[in-house]
């Protein structure tokens, strides 16, 4: 296995889904290591840098959420959370506890890669030199940031700012079309289309909160993205 291959924790108190995963990732070309819950986690990120971790939320001991909302207090390290809980309000407690997805069992292993590729690009995108010309379609400025509504790359000044897939893809609609108000429903199905995480229109409530976190001076007072009371959201560039 290259040593530059994407280096995966997969972490599941399950030792034949474990098994299974970390067979199955290695020959999808990535590097595993695997863990039996939160604290043989934590050893290995003590010693180790992971691209992605594949995290179970049910767990014995400290569950996966509490382990992400942790790690997010130091690490911006990508978080795919695997769980047999698949009700709306699950999803939307996953991304707010900060994951970058999040896929309900059973899955199809190969759904499982072309999420965590999926989210692997959209962590090394930002890192391409701000100054490269965007593609068609240009551009969108608001205060301090940049935002490229085709490649999904974010810049505050010149310093990339990491989005997950799903806040990408939010951003990316309303910069495609500022000043447009969308609702709750139609940024769900674009989210949906997107392959984004959710497709529900509560979880796009946790998004522009999230998004707001990043992007607004001060999110309880949002002057980019903004909420029009009744209708829906609008990214006002100029406001």
């Amino acid at each position: 296995m290259s040593e530059d291959a994407p280096h995966i924790l997969v972490v599941d108190d399950d030792l034949r889904l474990r098994n299974l995963l970390r067979r199955f990732l290695m020959e999808n070309g990535f590097r595993v290591s695997v863990a039996a819950d939160a604290s043989a986690a934590r050893v290995h990120l003590e010693s180790l840098v992971f691209d992605l971790i594949v995290l179970d939320v049910m767990m014995p001991g400290e569950n996966g959420m509490d382990l992400t909302r942790a790690l997010r207090e130091e690490s911006s390290v990508p978080i795919l959370l695997l769980t047999a809980m698949g009700e709306s309000q699950d999803r939307i407690a996953g991304l707010e506890s900060g994951a970058d997805d999040y896929l309900t069992k059973p899955f199809e292993p190969r759904e499982l890669v072309l999420r965590i590729r999926t989210i692997l690009r959209r962590v090394a995108a930002p890192l391409e030199p701000a100054s490269e010309p965007a593609m068609a379609g240009g551009e969108i400025t608001f205060g301090e940031f940049r935002f490229d509504p085709v490649r999904n790359m974010l810049w505050r000044g010149d310093d990339p700012v990491r989005l997950t897939e799903s806040e990408g893809a939010l951003l990316a609609v309303f910069a495609t079309s500022p000043g447009t108000v969308f609702s709750r429903e139609d940024l769900a199905e674009s989210e949906h289309d997107s392959q984004a995480a959710g497709g529900n229109a509560r979880t796009i409530d946790v998004q522009i909160t999230r998004l707001r976190r990043k992007i607004e001076p001060d999110p309880k007072f949002p002057r980019f993205l903004q909420t029009v009371r009744g209708r829906g959201y609008v990214l006002r560039p100029d406001s």
